[in-house]
């Protein structure tokens, strides 16, 4: 199979080409590798308040320091989504102590993200927010139904947190929400909203925004179903497994965030300094 390479402009990386579609990029330094990451986590905050998911000083997007893994970097407390730069992000341990960075942290983002971060090794990303319909959604305490194509990439792969116990600024709720994730890439926070994981923060992102939009649909859709009368058509079984082997996988979950960090970055290319 032929293979050539891409210099990532931005963070010294160099991104593989095979069959003409981009992979996920290799690094010639840590410091490139982490530069990466924190431009990468950079988009994600200004694509969340491009969309919409940002409530006040709600919400936090993680990704793990790819050099000091037990740490990871967030954005600082009260700090907009639309303004963060990457040069804004702060490095938080699993203590809750800002070891690099110039802002306070989120109770809640290293209450969750920590415990998250320390049960799954490989939750290289993760991404919680306050948005709107997935707020709505998680007031049903059930899971999202395969009823579209885009809806089956959480097939089998998302959780129900139920233990709702007040705003988790405690470890011990990360550590239950942490349990209740366990091996999948999603979970929805009953009367809280959504949480995604993923082995890159790209991945994780992505998930986040497309399973707010599947709540969205999913409720849009139900609210017709009662209006009509007309049940909802789930997709089979068969069907659900076999989008979800291609829309589900880490890959295309890292694939899809590319464009929309293109885009991004065009629009507002000071989030990478």
């Amino acid at each position: 199979m032929n293979e050539h390479h891409l210099q990532d402009q931005h963070a010294g990386a160099v991104t593989k080409m095979r069959a003409g579609l981009p992979q996920p990029p290799v690094f010639k330094t840590l410091a490139d590798e982490r530069q990466h990451r924190k431009e990468r986590l950079a988009a994600g905050l200004r694509l969340f308040a491009k969309f919409g998911f940002d409530e006040g000083v709600a919400g936090h997007i993680t990704v793990r320091d790819p050099e000091f893994t037990d740490t990871f970097w967030v954005n600082g407390f009260g700090m907009s989504f639309a303004l963060i730069k990457a040069s804004d992000l702060i490095r938080v341990n699993h203590k809750g102590e800002v070891v690099e960075g110039n802002h306070p942290v989120n109770a809640a983002a290293f209450a969750i993200h920590a415990s998250v971060h320390a049960a799954r090794p490989d939750s290289i990303g993760a991404a919680h927010s306050h948005s709107t319909y997935g707020r709505a959604f998680s007031t049903l305490a059930r899971k999202l139904e395969p009823i579209t194509q885009d809806a089956c990439a959480f097939y089998n792969d998302h959780a129900l947190y139920e233990d709702y116990g007040g705003v988790a600024v405690e470890v011990d709720e990360g550590q239950q929400i942490a349990k209740a994730l366990g091996s999948h890439k999603a979970a929805i926070l009953q009367n809280h909203g959504l949480l995604t994981v993923g082995q890159s923060v790209d991945e994780a992102v992505w998930w986040f925004i497309t399973m707010e939009r599947s709540c969205q649909v999913q409720l849009l859709a139900e609210a017709a179903a009662a209006r009509t009368g007309q049940a909802l058509k789930v997709i089979p079984e068969a069907s659900a497994k076999q989008a979800f082997a291609i829309l589900g996988a880490s890959r295309t979950g890292w694939f899809q965030f590319q464009t929309l960090y293109s885009k991004i970055v065009k629009e507002q290319p000071d989030l990478l300094n």
